[in-house]
């Protein structure tokens, strides 16, 4: 297998086990960030319980937590202990990142996600949007929304460290 295959392979591996970890985690930023940590065996264990609040900036409909899982991976592997350096170390991969979710979907805010692949936002501190957004198919959209962010992380990872 030549190595872009392989490294192919992998990055559809990595979207596997992110559709695979949404479910048990039901939190789009801790699932993402818990397949990154795995596979480029980051050692902060703390973050996935720090990242409880961020699917949708606190369930608002704001930035996508899987945007923010995969930006808590790319810091860590980019970022550097020089807290001034954080310009040219951890920004360069971040901004990529979000430049290739936008391309597909358009926005890397939650909200405006869910109305573009659904129809309409979900507000999930209600329960009638919660079971709104399951009979539409929600569970299944950001679960491949989180795999794709994992896979878009994971490639920027591989092919920059």
């Amino acid at each position: 297998m030549s190595n872009s295959t392989s490294r192919e392979h992998d990055l559809v591996e990595m979207a596997q086990k992110a559709r695979e970890a949404f479910p048990h985690y039901g939190n789009c930023a801790q699932a993402s960030f818990a397949v990154l940590q795995e596979e480029f065996n980051l050692d902060h264990a703390d973050i996935l319980k720090a990242l409880g609040p961020f699917p949708g900036i606190a369930l608002r409909g704001e930035t996508c937590g899987a945007v923010i899982g995969c930006l808590m991976s790319l810091g860590l592997i980019f970022g550097s202990d020089k807290l001034e350096d954080w310009w040219e170390t951890s920004l360069p991969p971040a901004r990529e990142f979000c430049r290739l979710f936008e391309n597909e979907y358009g926005t890397t805010a939650c909200g405006n996600l869910l109305e573009a692949k659904l129809g309409r936002k979900c507000d999930f501190t209600n329960p009638e949007d919660v079971a709104q957004w399951v009979s539409a198919g929600g569970p299944e959209v950001c679960t491949q929304v989180v795999a794709n962010a994992v896979q878009l992380a994971g490639a920027i990872i591989t092919r920059k460290s």
